[in-house]
């Protein structure tokens, strides 16, 4: 893969077939209009703005906790009033809205050859999977194990398949490399396996530099990198009300080169937040606040997107549920107060606590991802994910592309495709009511619903006949299926030497001399 041409613009097209967001094919009419786009809201215009002025109020009298010399250095030269021995700064709402000001109201990423683009913005809807997971589940002992280098090729080359996943993410920690340079080395790993964009972030400040290095190899210099990026870098603050010296750095270097930044506030009710909703919700607000003003400082109009991860903290279990419904409403929540401030939105939906693909693993799942969809939350991660965001699991990689699908299908709402809407078919058909055999229904059956590959739709002796599978059987062969489609994208060879030797450098100054042994690079 060479550096590609100029991509076509806005939003992705995604092709026909089964559970893909259908298209209008050659000379078919287009939606003529509309129906009601269904939406959710959990907050009224009042409680939004009062939401907005007291995190505004709370980062003018209580402050927030920086500890990076960069960003305390922008800061400070923006006037801001710093307290030198604890590292707060109190941010003035007139500094907040300025940045808010030069803040994108939209993103464009980029695929790996620079030629596909995705709007990540106003309503557009993006699924990736979970990110960061640290253990995979295993799919014939049904235990949790460590993940290996080929777990996660495996992961790469199964989400480039998942037509309803338009993003790939770093989405486990290999645990046969230094974990010193587990953050670059999966990144690296993406590059060679895939062509979608990628949500990433890092574990330590060292490796901040490998990681972009590794973005403008692919683009060939930071210029382009910032013309069309290929990742988003998630950066967390610490709750309450801390940006760390590693997720700062990761703001201004990230802004600096024109990457985009997702804010990650992590929140849990009741513990390092409010236990209402409406008071995390403050919280999270002021501290995106704060990470906004350090990318804007670092380099006004840089991309950010206002994302997160908080809990309802279960003080019975002493566990932060990501299905709890709370959870998904404070993201709903926080979603719609990002859209009054018109910036683009994340969150993490659609994944499950449970330690297996069961029951819990489906209602948690769905009912997170439809929440999510109707919010119009422009990034959504968890696809895939189990026990807390710690497990991943191929298998629900694809169940959960169908509940992406549905979604995507959701969103649409009811288009109302002709004039007249249905008395010409009527008197078309005439007595025999038999819509089969009509054009109409050929020409709008695919573009009217979607087309499941994983869930049961047959009659029973059908389903009997075909071996009695449940869906996470069905999940197991459709694995496989699609593992057999997988094609690798093709990377120059000077480029790929270029990675390699990023990946390398930096294996070796963690103590690795030879990288492992990489499966697939010669498909």
């Amino acid at each position: 893969m060479c550096p590609g041409n100029r991509g076509r613009r806005l939003r992705r097209k995604r092709s026909s077939g089964s559970g893909c967001r259908p298209q209008p094919g050659p000379g078919e009419e287009v939606i003529m209009a509309e129906g009601i786009k269904p939406q959710v809201r959990f907050l009224t215009p009042a409680a939004v703005e009062q939401i907005i002025d007291e995190a505004f109020e709370l980062l003018e009298k209580v402050g927030l906790f920086v500890e990076n010399e960069s960003a305390l250095g922008l800061l400070a030269g923006a006037g801001e009033k710093i307290d030198p021995k604890r590292s707060r700064v109190f941010i003035s709402r007139k500094l907040v809205e300025k940045a808010l000001k030069s803040c994108p109201a939209e993103i464009r990423l980029y695929d790996l050859e620079g030629t596909q683009e995705y709007l990540v913005g106003e309503d557009e809807i993006h699924f990736d999977p979970g990110s960061a997971a640290i253990k995979l589940l295993d799919p014939e002992r049904l235990v949790e194990r460590e993940p290996r280098t080929d777990d996660l090729v495996r992961l790469y080359q199964l989400v480039e398949t998942l037509e309803n996943l338009d993003f790939q993410s770093t989405a486990l920690v290999s645990a046969d490399v230094p974990k010193e340079m587990a953050d670059v080395y999966r990144l690296y790993l993406g590059f060679l396996f895939c062509r979608k964009p990628f949500v990433t972030g890092i574990f330590r400040v060292e490796s901040l530099k490998p990681m972009l290095d590794l973005l403008v190899a692919i683009r060939g210099d930071e210029k382009s990198l910032a013309e069309k990026p290929l990742a988003i870098f998630d950066a967390c603050p610490s709750p309450p009300l801390k940006w760390s010296r590693l997720t700062a750095e990761s703001l201004v270097q990230c802004s600096r080169l024109g990457v985009p930044s997702e804010l990650i506030p992590m929140g849990l009710t009741g513990a390092t937040s409010p236990v209402t909703l409406a008071g995390t919700l403050v919280q999270q607000v002021a501290e995106s606040f704060g990470g906004l003003v350090i990318c804007q400082l670092a380099r006004p109009g840089a991309p950010v997107i206002f994302g997160g991860s908080p809990a309802s903290f279960d003080m019975r279990k002493g566990t932060t549920p990501m299905g709890a419904v709370e959870t998904m409403m404070i993201n709903c929540a926080f979603a719609q107060i990002a859209k009054h401030l018109n910036l683009p939105t994340h969150a993490y939906m659609g994944l499950s606590d449970s330690k297996l693909v069961d029951a819990q693993a489906g209602l948690e799942t769905a009912l997170g991802a439809v929440l999510a969809g109707l919010a119009g939350i422009n990034v959504i991660s968890g696809a895939g994910m189990l026990d807390f965001e710690s497990t991943q699991s191929l298998e629900k990689l694809v169940i959960d592309n169908d509940i992406c699908g549905q979604v995507l299908r959701l969103v649409r709402g009811v288009a109302l495709r002709e004039k007249p809407l249905a008395l010409h078919l009527f008197q078309e058909v005439g007595d025999d009511f038999n819509f089969l055999v009509l054009p109409h229904t050929r020409k709008w059956y695919r573009q009217e619903h979607h087309f499941s590959s994983i869930l049961d739709r047959d009659v029973y002796d059908t389903w009997a006949a075909l071996g009695r599978l449940d869906i996470f059987q069905r999940a197991q062969k459709e694995v496989n299926r699609r593992l057999n489609l997988y094609q690798r994208p093709e990377l120059c060879r000077k480029k790929e030497e270029e990675l390699q030797a990023i990946m390398l450098a930096y294996a070796r100054s963690c103590g690795l001399e030879k990288l492992p042994e990489i499966p697939g690079l010669q498909a």
